[in-house]
């Protein structure tokens, strides 16, 4: 007898199934209003909070000092895109960055909106630097808005961003779109910024189909070595890691760091990886 997370799992699959990828993004709505939200798990993953911690020689400061001592520091920015309710979003503000979480559901942002005011927010999203020290909380925005689509970056002081975060984005979007996303992350991450990946999930065979698509540690390669160009699949669904290996093109992400997950949320916990990525220089 299948459980009830796996019921929930596949009407959301049924949910997708006959969508054409164009028509997708409009469709997740309708999940929230039917209250079949499984990727919602109530709280930051806890891989994203050990990733701030542990890597925050190699992430820096929360801020670029400015030029002018007399001015404040600018912070950094950082993107979350597929944010739901926001959890992840509210935890790099309290690291410090101005975070934007964006997502194409309304009753998303509505909900991520009405989490960032609560009262008890303080308490549970603390500044991870205190402002005496010179940190502070960032701001946390949520738009309803198209990652693939510019109109967003009028509202993030443009592109540009420090910190680019992927959880359960990649997963969710149709295999048509990959190369898109991949082109997109380069596009929007700073030449200096870092693109955060938690690879979920990879437990699942890609042939099972999604969302959640199952993905693998090679399809993140292959995407973010050549942003934007169509990769080729075997009949289970994975990639093909062509023999010799294709060259990075313009704008490719390089792989600086990764490791399994200690923490994460219970779904994909003895699965989960993360997966740090910058521009070549």
């Amino acid at each position: 007898m299948a459980k009830p997370d796996q019921d929930v799992r596949e009407r959301l699959r049924q949910h997708f199934a006959d969508l054409p990828p164009e028509d997708q993004a409009g469709a997740w709505n309708a999940m929230w209003q039917q209250n079949i939200t499984p990727w919602d798990r109530g709280l930051p993953n806890p891989a994203l909070i050990d990733t701030l911690t542990n890597l925050s020689g190699m992430l820096g400061r929360p801020f670029k000092d400015p030029d002018d001592p007399s001015k404040s520091p600018r912070r950094k920015k950082a993107l979350v895109p597929g944010c739901g309710r926001g959890y992840d979003v509210l935890l790099l503000a309290a690291a410090g960055y101005n975070a934007y979480g964006l997502d194409t559901s309304t009753l998303a942002i509505s909900s991520a909106q009405d989490l960032a005011n609560e009262p008890d927010r303080d308490s549970k999203y603390a500044p991870a630097i205190p402002s005496e020290e010179g940190g502070g909380r960032g701001e946390a925005e949520f738009l309803e808005a198209d990652f693939f689509k510019d109109a967003f970056l009028a509202h993030t002081d443009g592109g540009e961003f420090d910190i680019i975060y992927d959880y359960t984005f990649l997963c969710a979007l149709p295999p048509a779109l990959r190369p898109a996303w991949a082109k997109r992350m380069s596009d929007l991450l700073s030449p200096t910024g870092h693109l955060i990946c938690l690879e979920f999930p990879l437990k699942k065979e890609p042939r099972l189909g999604g969302p959640p698509h199952g993905l693998t540690c090679e399809l993140y390669e292959q995407l973010l070595k050549q942003p934007g160009t169509e990769v080729k699949y075997d009949s289970g669904g994975y990639v093909i890691v062509e023999e010799g290996g294709v060259g990075r093109a313009d704008g490719a992400l390089t792989r600086v760091a990764r490791w399994k997950a200690e923490r994460t949320h219970e779904v994909g916990k003895g699965g989960d990886y993360v997966s740090v990525w910058m521009h070549l220089r």
